[in-house]
């Protein structure tokens, strides 16, 4: 049997449209897109639509806020974070559930002597608009995760940044969203927030390829000088196949949300069931009303994280683990202490994709049940 594939949160497969017209770009528009003849103009022909199709996306119908293309989500980051931390003075305040991609950004401004404010969720995994208003008074830049990678909860953005705007007015709000687009309900026009960051290879996109949507008048500084493309913001021949292709797989992502959405509920109730059904004793991190619907998290009882990773690898089930202990090589999770996993459950994040199958999530299932209890009966 094939490897089953269940690891969607960490990279997708590129999509068949998505490929053919990155190629199509490659081989018909090969110019510099700062170039004035007309291959450069075909360049940039690819390079327009791409925003178009992004931007549309994003629910930016207005065209508020523009698009810098970059290499990815990482980069986008920190464009917004180091680079509104340039040009507004005040604290940093990020959730203590960030990603990596956040949080040592923050580690880098606090070892600058920048102050940094980390504001914890509740239990359930959701951060409080009162709580992070509070932390927010007399800042500079806020950064908060809307649908966190490793368990999937989805943060109210714009209950959070509305509690920031009234205690922080000229505050730069940026929003890691490389989790959330194609995946949920996504309107930047609705979030009150200055900047968002997307990776093209979470929704079926190219890797190394990313996108910063950034609000008209806001105030960043680049993170290095360059050719002056991208109005300045970021210099560097910019790639035209890149942002073709993730602008065909953005639109395509939010077209397919609807189906997708239900599907993938669908799917998790499937191993949700298969697990009870086989007595496997486990506890879902976060209810359905409050994740990401292609996120599943579930913490098994009497299981190391580390145990599980290795074995289902070696069954051929692909999926994330973790711990809220440090558990051999891996480190504890600030994510599953915060909503309180017990030291003695492993997590597993099982993620779905467009082309997830219910035969594969059964069959994962089935393994997933197998190994718990194997492991569970010699620990």
């Amino acid at each position: 049997m094939p490897p089953i594939y269940l690891d969607n949160a960490a990279s997708t497969r590129v999509a068949d449209d998505v490929l053919a017209v990155m190629t199509e770009v490659m081989k018909t528009a090969w110019g510099n897109p700062s170039s004035s003849h007309p291959q450069g103009s075909a360049a940039r022909s690819h390079i327009d639509t791409a925003r178009t199709k992004l931007l549309a996306a994003l629910g930016d119908k207005v065209t508020a806020g523009d698009i810098v293309w970059t290499s990815g989500c990482s980069e986008s980051n920190a464009l917004a974070v180091l680079g509104a931390a340039r040009t507004h003075t005040g604290s940093i305040v990020i959730s203590t559930v960030e990603h990596p991609a956040i949080s040592t950004l923050a580690d880098r401004l606090a070892a600058e002597g920048r102050e940094v404010v980390r504001v914890a969720p509740g239990p359930d995994g959701v951060i409080d608009p009162d709580e992070l208003g509070r932390a927010a008074q007399g800042a500079g830049v806020v950064s908060m995760i809307m649908v966190q990678n490793e368990i999937g909860v989805v943060q109210p953005i714009a209950a959070l940044a509305a509690a920031v705007r009234a205690t922080a007015p000229r505050a730069h709000i940026h929003v890691d969203a490389a989790q959330a687009l194609g995946k949920v309900a996504l309107d930047v026009s609705t979030l009150g927030i200055d900047s968002l960051s997307i990776a093209g290879h979470k929704l079926h996109g190219p890797k190394g390829v990313g996108a910063l949507w950034l609000r008209k008048g806001s105030s960043i500084e680049p993170l290095w000088a360059g050719g002056g493309q991208q109005k300045g913001l970021r210099g560097g021949t910019q790639d035209a196949p890149g942002a073709a292709g993730l602008g065909v797989a953005a639109e395509r992502a939010v077209a397919s949300l609807p189906f997708s959405r239900t599907r993938w509920l669908e799917l998790a109730g499937r191993v949700t069931s298969t697990l009870s059904a086989r007595g496997v004793a486990f506890r879902q991190l976060v209810p359905d009303h409050r994740r990401s619907p292609h996120i599943l998290a579930l913490g098994i009882a009497g299981v190391p994280a580390s145990a599980l990773r290795t074995v289902l690898a070696s069954r051929g089930v692909y999926i994330s683990t973790g711990s809220a202990c440090a558990d051999g090589e891996s480190k504890a999770s600030p994510t599953l202490e915060a909503i309180g996993l017990p030291q003695d459950h492993g997590m597993v994040r099982l993620s779905f994709a467009i082309d997830t199958t219910e035969a594969d999530v059964d069959a994962a299932a089935t393994i997933l049940a197998d190994v718990a209890l194997e492991l569970r009966k010699k620990g």
